[in-house]
């Protein structure tokens, strides 16, 4: 039995890369978007590593990446897609720096959609360094257990069982089919 397999979740420090563009109206001042992750990085709060005219290139923040075996199918998710993809969740922040705040990365392509299903934060998909993917990669390789598929089977239906009847009550017949036996017990007919 391998470390990996033992351990329930490893994390990584991961530093986000942002860049802000001018935007598109007059409404939106700029247009933020990552566009890549620094595995290992130091911490780092918007610091400015590339310029090309107006736009700007931040090493946002470094936040932890955490790997838990519970998600493995949402890593495998993400491993899968083309190219294989992290995802980072901004907030908008007014008391931060530059009125945006890293939330989190993910690996899992399910936490990923959870937080989208809510519509308050930025979330993108950001390629996977070749390095962090076969990280990634190892770690689902030992807490990956595939279910065997059991098809349900459906419970057997007695047809020779007795129907309980059903019927009018009010209705006096003495060979009333549709009349329930439990009605005939409760309730006494004049002749």
């Amino acid at each position: 039995m391998s470390d990996l397999t033992r351990t329930r979740q490893l994390e990584m420090p991961v530093g986000v890369v942002v860049r802000r563009t001018p935007g598109a109206t007059r409404w939106q001042r700029w247009h933020w978007q990552p566009v890549g992750v620094l595995p290992g990085a130091p911490p780092a709060e918007w610091k400015e590593l590339r310029r090309e005219g107006e736009a700007v290139e931040f090493h946002a923040a470094t936040v932890t990446l955490v790997l838990h075996r519970a998600e493995v199918e949402g890593y495998r998710v993400a491993l899968s897609m083309e190219p294989p993809s992290l995802f980072v969740i901004l907030d908008e922040d007014d008391e931060a720096p530059q009125g945006r705040r890293v939330r989190l990365v993910t690996a899992s392509a399910y936490e990923a959609q959870e937080y989208a299903d809510a519509g308050e934060q930025l979330i993108e998909p950001v390629p996977m360094p070749p390095g962090l993917a076969a990280w990634i990669q190892a770690f689902v390789e030992a807490h990956a257990r595939d279910e065997k598929f059991v098809k349900r089977k459906r419970d057997r239906v007695d047809t020779e069982r007795k129907q309980d009847g059903i019927g009018d009550a009010r209705i006096r017949q003495d060979a009333d089919v549709y009349r329930a036996p439990s009605a005939l017990k409760t309730r006494k007919f004049d002749a």
